[in-house]
């Protein structure tokens, strides 16, 4: 079988979190088997879908890295093919015209309910041939009476639906307009998809489907449905529980190689290893293990996670992604050490790109304030003459290196008998405004001798002015 997956969003919002578990599980299937993976936007639904959703869409994928094979399809574009299709399964028999005003099903609901029977269409017009004037009308597809429709899913095994549970659906509207059971079907019969991969909401659509698949003479394809995904407190995804579009956690300085990481687990383990390289998810992930039951998302091991990736992964991959974070904090590059440098000293103790843009914005621009809190404990006494020292010493070396600088500073702590943190926070909080910064020879060294000695200087001139207040 040549193997073609899909992801189908519908534009009516951001790309969400459970859309993302999504693509990725059905990318890994297609490029697991050398088969394609396919972007469908399905946008029918005029009213809610917008091109920033489109776009919310493209970029979230875009920066997922899960690049699909082909330029995305737009169901808006395909209403001719629906609107022939449908007229087809008229002409064989499988639909037919439905004039059943909205008081008249109404009706028939209430009259369901207080029979006690599942309120659904009675298919009283499968047999009626003249039009009903002033009324324009929906095309049902006509459902079987007898017999079961099932199919083997991936995840859940062999699942079956009685046919006389089902009710004849509505496959386009008065004015024409495809519903999304019918425009999914066209679709994925046209595009050659073999396997569906999508949430578990979906799978009371699927008897549906593939009956209709069946009428106009497709194959089915193979399903998986993959269980949704839970907040900690066991109910599903929201707002509330937090960022939920997976364009916001880049904003949070998640890097996309994590967020799949993260997104691969929550439903699927491999032994008892937590980070998956790319590669390591191609070479293990099976769909068939995906677990039955739904995942609860944990924002405390995404940041394990994110960490993991901050420091394992090759410095100029996560500088790729930080990029865009300098941008945002207003950080030109050229005015400080080389970023990868800097990526190598922070990154053990930063678990998130903020985190480590916040915590190294001081490398390249020049703080305009200190924190009161370091200055009220770092900034004693007999700070002004330790850092005077410190400058005359750092301005008599032949050579700048983080280790020359070392050596200055514990030559200072050593004759003026102070404990190495005395001398060193001191100058942490010159130089970077705060007293938490990389080790200090790091530090000094990635700082340079010119940015560092201006910096002493000028913490040297505000604790003259402060003496002199």
């Amino acid at each position: 079988m040549s193997v073609t997956t899909r992801f189908a969003p519908s534009p009516t919002g951001y790309l969400h979190i459970g859309g993302a578990r999504t693509a990725l599980y059905s990318w890994l299937y297609a490029r697991q088997q050398g088969g394609r993976f396919v972007l469908r936007i399905e946008d029918t639904d005029r009213e809610r879908s917008t091109e920033e959703s489109v776009q919310a869409i493209l970029d979230g994928m875009a920066w997922l890295g899960l690049e699909a094979d082909e330029p995305p399809v737009f169901q808006t574009a395909r209403f001719d093919r629906y609107a022939a299709l449908a007229q087809q399964l008229l002409d064989d028999g499988h639909a037919y015209h439905c004039y059943c005003t909205k008081d008249e099903l109404e009706t028939m609901r209430e009259q369901a309910r207080a029979d006690g029977r599942k309120p659904m269409y009675d298919g009283r017009c499968r047999h009626r041939s003249d039009p009903v004037p002033g009324i324009d009308p929906v095309i049902r597809f006509r459902s079987p009476d007898e017999g079961e429709t099932a199919f083997d899913d991936l995840i859940k095994g062999r699942v079956s639906f009685q046919n006389k549970e089902l009710d004849d659906l509505i496959i386009a509207r008065g004015d024409g307009t495809p519903t999304y059971n019918f425009t999914v079907v066209v679709d994925d019969y046209e595009m050659g998809i073999s396997h569906v991969i999508r949430g578990d909401d979906h799978v009371n659509n699927t008897p549906r489907q593939i009956q209709i698949l069946q009428a106009l003479g497709a194959s089915v394809p193979i399903y998986a449905h993959v269980p949704m995904i839970l907040g900690e407190d066991g109910k599903r995804l929201s707002k509330r529980h937090g960022a939920v579009g997976v364009m916001s956690y880049r904003d949070e300085g998640y890097l996309p190689e994590a967020l799949l990481n993260y997104l691969v687990r929550l439903g699927w383990s491999h032994g008892d290893q937590e980070v998956f390289t790319r590669a390591e998810m191609l070479e293990h992930f099976r769909i068939e293990q995906v677990q039955k039951g739904a995942g609860a998302f944990n924002p405390s091991k995404l940041n394990w996670i994110n960490h993991q990736h901050m420091q394992n992964l090759d410095p100029a991959i996560v500088l790729e992604h930080w990029r865009w974070h300098l941008d945002q904090a207003g950080v030109d590059l050229a005015n400080g050490p080389d970023p990868i440098d800097v990526i190598k000293s922070q990154r053990e103790r930063c678990k998130t790109l903020v985190e480590m843009t916040e915590k190294s914005l001081f490398f390249y621009n020049e703080p305009t304030e200190y924190a009161e809190k370091a200055v009220k404990k770092w900034f004693k006494a007999d700070t002004q003459a330790v850092l005077t020292d410190l400058l005359e010493r750092f301005r008599a070396l032949p050579e700048w290196t983080g280790e020359a600088a070392h050596q200055v500073v514990h030559s200072v702590a050593e004759t003026r008998e102070l404990g190495l943190g005395k001398v060193a926070q001191p100058i942490r909080v010159a130089i970077s405004g705060d007293a938490v910064s990389p080790p200090i020879d790091e530090t000094l060294a990635l700082l340079g001798r010119e940015r560092t000695e201006s910096r002493i200087a000028k913490a040297i001139d505000f604790l003259n002015a402060r003496n002199a207040a």
